[in-house]
Formats: C-alpha cells, structure tokens, sequence
C-alpha cells in the first residue's frame, strides 16, 4: 500500500493545481472512508487546507460516529464544523405531498452535498467526495448527495483496498473495525443494502473488471451486475436530447 499512498499524494497534488485551487472541503462520518479521505487530503495539501463538515441527524446518527469524527478532524488539526441537518430536514415536513421513505433518505444526503458545496463556494474550496470504487460501481451512492463532489480520491480503491490503505495509514483501529453505514435510517447497514460483505462482493468485482467469465445465474452475480448497470447514469454527464 505504500506505493498506492504516495501515488494518491501526487494525484491530489496534481488535480488541485491543475484546477488553480488549494482547499478541500469534504464530509466526515466517522466512518473509514471519510476517515482515508481527511487525512489524504491533509497529507497532500496540509491540514491548514482542508476543511471538514459533520453532519449528523437528530435521533439518528450515532454518538459515537459524532465523537469519532470530532476526534479524527480534531487529531487531524482541520477547521471543523458541527452542522445538525435536522432542522433543514424537518422543513420537507411541510410539502403537499405524500413523500416516500426512499426519497426521505435521498433528501438526508442531498442536504450534506448542499451543505458541502455551500462551504466550499464561501471559501473557495473544492468538495472531495469519498466513496469508493466499489460504491461507485455498484452505484452506491446518491445522485447530488454522497455522490456530489468536484473529485473521488477513494474512486479507484475497492472498500477491500480502503481498508489495507487505512492500516498502512495508520486509522484508528476503532474506525476500521466499524460496520460502513450511511445512517440514512435506522439500523442501516451498507452491507445488509448490497446484500452480501464487502470481501465478497469486491472479489466478484474483480472479475468483472479483468472481464472474467461470470456465472450470471448465480443469484449474487446476477444482482450485482444488475446493480451495475442500472446504476451506470449516476457517474455520467446529464445526458441531453439531440435533435438530428
């Protein structure tokens, strides 16, 4: 992981300067992904630099995600900010109509993005999105939520490669061992969402990224290639009507 490390540190490097900017501002849960992404970014650009938001929900988000993510920007030595989102949530208690659970959960997130971005705008920063390649492939994510940002660090590391990344860097132990969750309900867990662990799922990736043959009428395969590619619109350009 050593060589992955540094390569990462470059590229950081590389993609603020080419984009004539040196802030970061990114999201952190408490959780491992956010976790590598704060401390890359503080690694490439200095702490000085980089900007964190915790963003918990009332009732919801667990206290020891807060004090875990309060800690690390803490150890860190980030500009930090506690914003709770409940108050802008409650808010879409309001609308005329009747509002699914799903597009309740969706609007959690697209309030963090909105969040970030506004941050980042008023100190002229770019927001770091953290997801991994494995989230990203299996469309994991929200579209202008999780899924808003101006870059992925983690974008090309598998959940699996995250974590070996985490050990190497470092993370806290506690961190590491944690079930990933969005904490968009209760007792939500990333894994019970894609319906298997992330060792097992990232293996099947593999294949699918060397175009290994693949049994599609094994139940697990057929579903994640399923996810796959109806989730392909969430990391592509709006597309747009031509006339011909």
């Amino acid at each position: 992981m050593r060589k992955t490390y540094f390569q990462l540190l470059e590229e950081i490097k590389n993609f603020f300067r080419r984009s004539h900017s040196t802030k970061a501002t990114l999201g952190v849960s408490g959780g491992l992904d956010s976790a590598v992404a704060l401390k890359l970014c503080c690694d490439a650009l200095q702490s000085k630099n980089v900007s964190a938001l915790i963003m918990p929900e009332n009732g919801l988000t667990s206290e020891r995600n807060i004090n875990d993510a309060l800690d690390f920007c803490k150890k860190m030595r980030v500009r930090h900010f506690v914003v709770d989102i409940t108050l802008l949530l409650n808010a879409f208690n309001r609308m005329s109509w009747k509002q699914s659970k799903i597009a309740l959960m969706n609007t959690k997130a697209r309030i963090r993005g909105c969040l970030l971005y506004n941050y980042a705008d008023s100190n002229e920063s770019l927001v770091v999105g953290t997801a991994n390649k494995s989230e990203l492939l299996l469309g994991y994510g929200i579209k202008y939520g999780d899924l808003a940002a101006d870059v992925f660090i983690l974008g090309d590391l598998l959940r699996s490669d995250v974590v070996e990344l985490a050990k190497f860097m470092e993370i806290p132990e506690e961190i590491i061992k944690k079930k990933p969750t969005p904490e968009l309900t209760v007792g939500q867990t990333a894994e019970d969402d894609l319906g298997a662990p992330y060792k097992r799922l990232d293996s099947l990736l593999k294949r699918y990224l060397s175009n290994d043959k693949l049994n599609r009428k094994d139940n697990l395969i057929k579903k994640t290639l399923q996810k796959i590619e109806k989730n392909k619109h969430k990391l592509e350009t709006v597309p747009i009507i031509e006339l011909k």
